[in-house]
């Protein structure tokens, strides 16, 4: 273990205050975007619902056989909007979203001047 480890000096918002039911909102405590995404993974072979967890990174079964055939084969599928069925099932998966404009509009004042008007601030 590292220092950073054990003082916390390299501390990383989970965005844990983001609503659940919402699909993007900010998070009150760093001021990221977040997107919400659901997942759950499925047995390749019959297509039994198996609860879902994250690993390095990566959504795979909790399990590592289908209770139902024994197959080892999973599929990982996106739920647009979770239920009551699928809860048990589902992890969620919150994506920071990066907002990359692209266009932006320039505005800018001629330098040679017609008159002896300069411009001066509103109170």
């Amino acid at each position: 273990m590292q220092w950073s480890e054990i003082f916390n000096f390299n501390k990383k918002c989970t965005h844990d205050k983001v609503p659940l039911d919402e699909d993007i909102g900010y998070c009150p405590d760093c001021g990221e975007l977040i997107e919400n995404h659901w997942y759950i993974t499925r047995c390749a072979c019959c297509g039994v619902k198996q609860r879902a967890t994250i690993r390095n990174g990566e959504v795979v079964p909790d399990e590592s056989f289908c209770h139902n055939c024994g197959s080892k084969s999973y599929t990982v599928e996106e739920i647009e909007k979770i239920d009551c069925i699928n809860i048990n099932y589902a992890i969620l998966v919150r994506e920071i979203m990066k907002n990359e404009i692209t266009e932006y509009t320039q505005s800018w004042q001629e330098a040679m001047q017609t008159s002896n008007y300069t411009p001066k601030l509103l109170r």
